[in-house]
């Protein structure tokens, strides 16, 4: 007889209102895994949203994530940075610590597709930034940051620290984040970047990144960038309307205003990279030490009912919140 497993799940039963439950897994097949949850990452900003009830009706298929369960606005099971144990599996597998997008779950059947191994010196809680990294591949990718640019990064979240963090390793490259939070500049320094509270008066970045999540830091983004400059708004706003001043000098700057979104690769990226690839290298970019000083807490799984009603009405100096199993 084959022994029933039963999982514990985090389910947003409806805005503001989570809960942990218990399921029973269903029987793994031959080339499924099964997974021992060691790490989850709380991604503040777009949990946070879904956790409000904020995902438009008219994104409910385009906001899916891997794994989810239920619908939008709940109950639905949601969240894609999973860090755990291969417990059985076919042999290349078995024992391997493995990053999976799958939502807060304490054990998990998946296939083996499904699941990266870790680099051999990457610390398993380290890679609950995964998927942040993967956005910050992405929007860098969308951005196209070159030798000598002036690189403007509005937002100091994970997502805009790890986007400035790798525009510094652009060739003379002189990158600056921005963020209201003068919290954020002891986390700036130790990635090496140069911050401010404030943008510099003149317009003159050639590109500038937005990834604060505040329309007005959208607002502030046209007003930095230089003449036939790039704008790259990386920021999601759910349901929210967002107003901006297109008029002024926004057509007489000749500025480009370009979205990014972490679930599609850029066109001329498709022909040879694929979303297992993208998180490979994700993955190998966490190599870097210096980049704990993005997770700025910890909580045990059995408290994230509570921890997400906190992070979503004031997350304060919170970057990533790491959840331990």
């Amino acid at each position: 007889m084959v022994e029933t497993i039963i999982a514990r799940q985090f389910w947003i039963m409806s805005p503001q209102n989570g809960e942990i439950v218990a399921a029973a897994l269903p029987p793994k097949l031959d080339d499924e895994l099964l997974v021992r949850t060691l790490y989850s990452g709380v991604s503040r900003g777009t949990e946070s949203l879904v956790f409000r009830g904020e995902v438009p009706r008219s994104q409910y298929r385009s906001m899916r994530a891997p794994f989810q369960e239920g619908d939008f606005p709940g109950p639905v099971k949601y969240g894609y940075s999973s860090v755990g144990e291969v417990l059985d599996g076919p042999g290349e597998f078995t024992g391997q610590v493995v990053f999976c997008l799958y939502p807060h779950q304490n054990r998990y059947v998946v296939p083996s597709g499904a699941v990266t191994p870790l680099p051999q010196d990457l610390p398993p809680g380290r890679a609950v930034l995964a998927a942040n990294m993967e956005t910050a591949v992405n929007v860098v990718w969308d951005a196209r940051p070159v030798a000598g640019d002036r690189v403007v990064v509005i937002g100091g979240g994970v997502v805009g620290l790890l986007v400035a963090w790798l525009c510094g390793h652009t060739p003379g490259a002189d990158v600056t984040l921005v963020d209201v939070n003068p919290s954020r500049a002891s986390v700036a320094a130790a990635l090496g970047l140069a911050f401010c509270t404030e943008v510099p008066s003149e317009p003159n970045a050639d590109l500038v990144i937005h990834a604060s999540g505040q329309p007005e830091g959208l607002t502030t983004a046209l007003a930095v960038a230089g003449m036939a400059a790039t704008i790259v708004e990386a920021s999601w706003y759910g349901d929210r309307m967002v107003p901006l001043p297109l008029g002024e000098e926004f057509h007489s700057r000749r500025l480009t205003l370009k979205s990014s979104q972490v679930g599609q690769l850029p066109t001329d990226r498709t022909p040879r990279w694929t979303h297992s690839r993208r998180l490979a290298l994700a993955l190998a970019l966490l190599m870097e030490p210096r980049l704990d000083v993005l997770i700025t807490g910890e909580s045990r799984f059995e408290e994230l009912p509570g921890l997400m009603t906190k992070l979503s009405q004031a997350p304060g100096a919170t970057l990533c919140h790491r959840i331990v199993y």
